[in-house]
């Protein structure tokens, strides 16, 4: 365990315990019951607590998929998500109970706080575990675009991003998320990155029907941050293997009816930090391509807009965000990014951000469901 790890592990458990320690001291206030059994209340989270490092490594020393696996992992990463949404819905009801609590008896406003509390917690599990169930929307969009030939408008592209195939998340998912794309008459199949969360080894049978995917002019794939966490450049060939071609700061010329468009990809956006052959580079990802040409670039992280614009791309296909994935992290994500989710115009650039085809960590989707994006380009004016 190097250095940078295990302060990493050090903050996490931390922070973990401390919120642990919030909600348990909040619960004990609350509740009669919690007051006089304060014991389980304790016991309880610290077996939480603990779930939490146990996962990783059950996933990591066990990484065949296996039944009993998936159920351990779906009970552990779906408290994670229940903890964190009560955690913030705590925090919210004590800053609000505060300001109450000048008007009506304390009594009243523990009992609704409280009340308040149990039910946004129960929405969200139960609304976001029935969302994730029901698998990816297919939201459509049209971009028109200055310069787009015209044996190229009404052009479909056809994105999946953020699968997450891993813990919870498994070969039947994928299986459906490939169903669904080929029936929408894909021109291009854009894959934006982040698609495994384990090794080639353990996720091969899994990530297996994504070699289903069809499109009249191909299916192109670039790397997300997830991928380098578990050997990215095995990954880039697996995804080869799989009839994928990676878009590794390179381009494709697509030509349809005398026309043609650029097809570029890059390596995600921290990709050199961990494998320093891949490093983030627009400009070369656009290098040699015909001047006058529509380009349009598929780069995991939104933030890769900055580096899209100089290398003068006209078009960006991003993911990366989830869309904040539940309720109410889905209201602080934009802290973080300013471009999060679905279509924007940035000076000439558009670039569109997919919520992601999967989840990850915590089965739970609320408010912001999963998507398959269909991206049909149009002729400007």
């Amino acid at each position: 365990m190097n250095a940078r790890f295990a302060v990493f592990i050090a903050v996490v458990a931390t922070v973990l315990s401390l919120s642990a320690f919030y909600v348990g001291v909040r619960f004990v206030s609350w509740s009669e019951w919690a007051g006089r059994h304060e014991a389980i209340v304790w016991f309880t989270l610290a077996i939480f607590v603990a779930l939490q490092f146990l996962g990783p490594i059950l996933y990591r020393s066990l990484p065949k998929h296996v039944n009993w696996l998936f159920v351990v992992h779906w009970v552990i990463y779906t408290s994670l998500g229940v903890f964190a949404s009560m955690f913030l819905y705590i925090v919210a009801a004590d800053v609000v109970a505060g300001l109450f609590s000048f008007v009506f008896p304390t009594e009243r406003v523990i009992e609704i706080e409280s009340l308040a509390v149990a039910a946004m917690v129960l929405t969200t599990a139960v609304v976001g575990s029935i969302t994730v169930a029901l698998g990816p929307r297919v939201y459509r969009v049209e971009i028109p675009l200055a310069g787009l030939p015209a044996a190229f408008d009404g052009f479909r592209i056809v994105q999946l991003s953020d699968l997450h195939i891993g813990p919870t998340l498994g070969r039947r998912y994928a299986q459906r998320c490939v169903r669904i794309a080929n029936a929408l008459d894909a021109d291009v199949i854009a894959l934006t990155g982040d698609f495994v969360d384990g090794s080639v080894a353990q996720l091969k049978s899994a990530a297996a029907p994504l070699k289903e995917l069809q499109a009249r002019q191909g299916v192109y794939f670039v790397t997300g941050n997830h991928e380098y966490y578990w050997d990215g450049p095995a990954w880039v060939e697996e995804f080869r293997r799989l009839g994928a071609r990676p878009l590794l700061n390179e381009h494709v010329v697509l030509r349809k009816d005398g026309g043609e468009i650029v097809l570029a990809g890059v390596t995600d956006y921290s990709a050199g930090r961990i494998a320093p052959g891949h490093r983030f580079d627009p400009m070369r990802a656009a290098q040699g391509a015909p001047a006058q040409a529509l380009k349009i670039l598929l780069a995991h992280h939104p933030k890769s807009y900055v580096a899209a614009q100089q290398a003068g791309f006209d078009l960006q296909l991003s993911g990366h965000t989830h869309g904040g994935q539940f309720f109410p992290f889905s209201i602080f994500v934009h802290l973080f990014e300013r471009y999060y989710k679905g279509l924007y115009r940035i000076g000439k650039l558009w670039l569109y951000v997919n919520r992601g085809t999967g989840y990850w960590g915590p089965p739970l989707r609320f408010g912001v469901p999963s998507e398959i994006s269909v991206i049909t380009l149009k002729r400007a004016g």
